[in-house]
């Protein structure tokens, strides 16, 4: 805790200590938690200026990193074991935090694009790559104009990349986006009308249908770019939305599907990835 507070000194007015006397953060008061992940994200990324407008999606980085690092073993075992270095990585929806693109381009020196639909989202992430030197030959944002597109619009004509990734909406209404920040609220002991202490704004959390809905729409449309993308990825927050979706990609036509589980603490996670490319092409 006191490196993280040499490398963001604000994060010391929000320490508290445990019954045990052990130092820590209130992770039931929203600025707590975006100073939190200020340090982190200056410490052991690199990354001296990040900030995000009020009420967006404050993400629990180590829980992000893990993705990424998951996502550099699948790139690995189609080059014997080596993390593709320069790998060129498409983040969907990559939101007002730029998360994953942060990470990448500091653990493995990954080029990113990064797509959103926002305006404020999208003016968030590029203040974050103008605000620090060097981000800006990594990453680029690239504008969703269509709600109801993913890839379309964002990866153009002769574009190849490595891998796609995407943390989908989670919910199917607003209503039960709702009831999910408050089940959070009171977890974390706090009154019905704070501050949600990860946020969130309509994008990030809900669509149509939910997680689901999405990711089958994702595979859908990852068809037409099937020899443009060696692996499409996306987080799936519930392994009982497996299922669906693990038919949708035979019905596609993929040629190779795999599930990564993932945990950080007590939160289990996955992603799933898919490619239309044999094991012999993705290693061209």
């Amino acid at each position: 805790m006191n490196a993280l507070c040499q490398s963001c000194p604000a994060l010391q007015d929000y320490i508290v200590q445990t019954p045990a006397g052990e130092p820590t953060v209130n992770f039931a008061d929203p600025q707590a938690v975006k100073t939190l992940n200020k340090a982190l994200l200056a410490h052991f990324y690199g990354v001296a200026h990040w900030d995000i407008p009020e009420g967006f999606l404050c993400p629990p980085v180590p829980g992000r990193a893990d993705y990424v690092h998951h996502l550099a073993d699948l790139l690995a075992e189609d080059r014997d074991g080596a993390v593709p270095q320069q790998a060129s990585i498409l983040d969907i929806g990559t939101g007002a935090n730029l998360i994953y693109p942060l990470i990448g381009v500091h653990e493995y020196h990954w080029r990113f694009t990064g797509s959103e639909i926002g305006a404020e989202a999208f003016a968030s992430a590029q203040a974050i790559i103008s605000a620090n030197p060097g981000l800006s030959r990594s990453i680029r944002l690239r504008r969703q104009k269509e709600a109801a597109s993913i890839f379309n619009g964002i990866i153009h004509k002769n574009e190849s990349y490595d891998a796609t990734m995407c943390n989908p909406p989670f919910h199917d209404s607003a209503a039960a986006a709702r009831a999910g920040s408050e089940r959070k609220r009171r977890n974390l002991g706090q009154a019905e009308d704070a501050a949600l202490n990860f946020g969130g704004q309509q994008q990030e959390l809900w669509c149509e249908g939910g997680e689901v809905a999405f990711i089958l729409r994702m595979i859908a449309e990852s068809k037409q770019f099937g020899r443009q993308v060696k692996w499409f990825t996306t987080l799936v927050s519930r392994g009982d939305n497996l299922p669906p979706l693990y038919r949708a990609l035979s019905e596609a036509g993929t040629v190779k599907v795999v599930k990564k589980e993932m945990a950080q603490g007590q939160k289990q996670s996955r992603f799933i990835a898919w490619s239309f490319m044999d094991d012999n092409k993705r290693r061209k």
